[in-house]
């Protein structure tokens, strides 16, 4: 294990069919246990700038999925069910108890399908800037053309490959000027972990191809082909959930969570306005109070949490 950052945080790793990292940024050994699930592409560095400000009244785990961050994918898929499943895991052999999934994006489709999937592992869901299955809403042009290329496997592979040859101060540039309203809102010593990061990913094998499967697979599990499915594994959930949205987020529209909070109007909806896509980075201090509010609310119902059940997939 590794001793990083000012905030005490833990660098550790598991063995879940490879070595699998994650960050534990400690907590009350009494409180809730929170485990934050990055989106596509995001790794558990995610978490830092909102971290400090959740760590007093709750116990925060961060694993970086297969494909991200640290955890090479070593033969292991990077696809949502591949992933979604190695979440699980890490909730079985790491905390070892019912845990609130905290996911951004790609993050939140697999914290809402384990919560589906498994539901005797998951006491509560925060779903910030989630991946629901798609509706209507006039898509950024931009990001329709990054995700039209990512579906094309030559030109996708050229152009990441491309983008991976750049800096990294550059390639983190780019991932937060897509991601952020203002990337420089996001706090200097958080961005330059994360370009860190990239560094140590320059020599990782199969980058371009993780990142890829794992893009294709969200777009067709939001997408028309699995989206019914993905919408009956949602209605099958009983735990509470809190919704949080950037309101000018690019690559998931508010409209989805504004959809989400109608069809589930017991799951409370909070929108930032001026916000993006990462709120946890870009507005931490507002993301934190809304569900520091949102923990102390739901009481009992995210409270078992703290104790220990028999966990089955």
């Amino acid at each position: 294990m590794d001793r990083r950052g000012g905030t005490g945080r833990m660098s550790r790793w598991v063995d879940l069919s490879g070595p699998v990292h994650y960050l534990d940024f400690g907590g009350p050994a009494d409180g809730p246990i929170v485990v934050g699930v990055h989106g596509l592409g995001g790794s558990s560095l995610n978490w830092c700038a909102i971290a400090p400000l959740l760590v007093d009244r709750c116990r925060l785990l961060a694993p970086d999925l297969a494909g991200h961050g640290l955890t090479e994918s070593l033969g292991r898929r990077t696809t949502v069910r591949a992933n979604r499943e190695l979440l699980h895991r890490f909730i079985e052999a790491v905390p070892g108890r019912p845990v609130i999934l905290m996911g951004n994006s790609m993050g939140g489709m697999l914290a809402l399908l384990e919560a589906a999937a498994a539901p005797g592992a998951v006491a509560g869901l925060v779903l910030i800037d989630a991946a629901y299955p798609f509706v209507p809403a006039l898509p950024d042009p931009v990001v329709a053309a990054l995700f039209a290329t990512y579906a094309t496997p030559v030109i996708g592979r050229f152009l990441l490959t491309r983008r991976r040859a750049l800096p990294a101060e550059a390639q983190v540039a780019v991932v937060l000027g897509l991601c952020c309203v203002d990337r420089s809102r996001v706090p200097a010593d958080v961005v330059a972990e994360h370009v860190d990061l990239a560094r140590r990913r320059h020599g990782f094998a199969h980058v371009e191809r993780d990142f890829l499967y794992a893009a294709r697979s969200v777009v067709a599990t939001a997408g028309l082909s699995r989206g019914g499915a993905y919408r009956r594994a949602i209605r099958s959930i009983r735990g509470p959930a809190l919704l949080i949205h950037g309101e000018r987020d690019r690559l998931v529209p508010v409209a989805a969570s504004r959809a989400m909070a109608r069809e589930r109007p017991s799951w409370p909806l909070v929108t930032l306005p001026d916000v993006g896509h990462v709120p946890q980075l870009e507005a931490p201090r507002a993301t934190a109070e809304a569900i520091v509010a949102w923990l102390d609310a739901a009481g009992d119902a995210v409270d078992d949490a703290v104790h220990p059940l028999t966990i089955a997939a």
